[in-house]
């Protein structure tokens, strides 16, 4: 089980709604996306110019359906840190859990578009902020 340290209060607009009156699937990536930033602005005090990353890989798990009246909180957490790269973790909230997902970042040299190291000021930070990071 993760324990979220972090977590961002998301409003449901109504162009995220499907047909049915749902949030569309693809959203999701996009609520955990605008969670991700936050949490790299807040706990790394990272702007947008300090994002040398991309998103290697993203997995999502639908548990129920979010509607336009739901109150939704996405939470997040830094589970997993590796050499150039780390992996997040996410739960949508709004009152139960709604979906799960994960989420790998790879640091990238902006110069030479290659992996590279995870900074040393972000993990002394993420490891602050995550005790559950070795």
């Amino acid at each position: 089980m993760t324990d979220f340290a972090y977590e961002h209060d998301i409003e449901v607009r109504f162009r995220d709604l499907d047909p049915l009156g749902h949030v569309n699937h693809a959203v999701y990536a996009s609520y955990c996306e605008q969670a991700r930033i936050r949490y790299l602005r807040e706990v790394l005090g990272l702007t947008a110019d300090d994002l040398p990353m991309v998103v290697a890989n993203l997995e999502l798990n639908y548990r129920k359906p979010v509607t336009f009246d739901d109150d939704l909180t996405a939470a997040v957490a830094v589970t997993s840190l590796g050499e150039s790269s780390f992996t997040m973790t996410y739960e949508l909230r709004a009152a139960d859990v709604v979906a799960t997902a994960e989420t790998t970042q790879v640091v990238v040299d902006r110069e030479t578009k290659r992996p590279t190291a995870v900074p040393t000021e972000w993990r002394e930070r993420l490891r602050e902020y995550e005790p559950s990071l070795e």
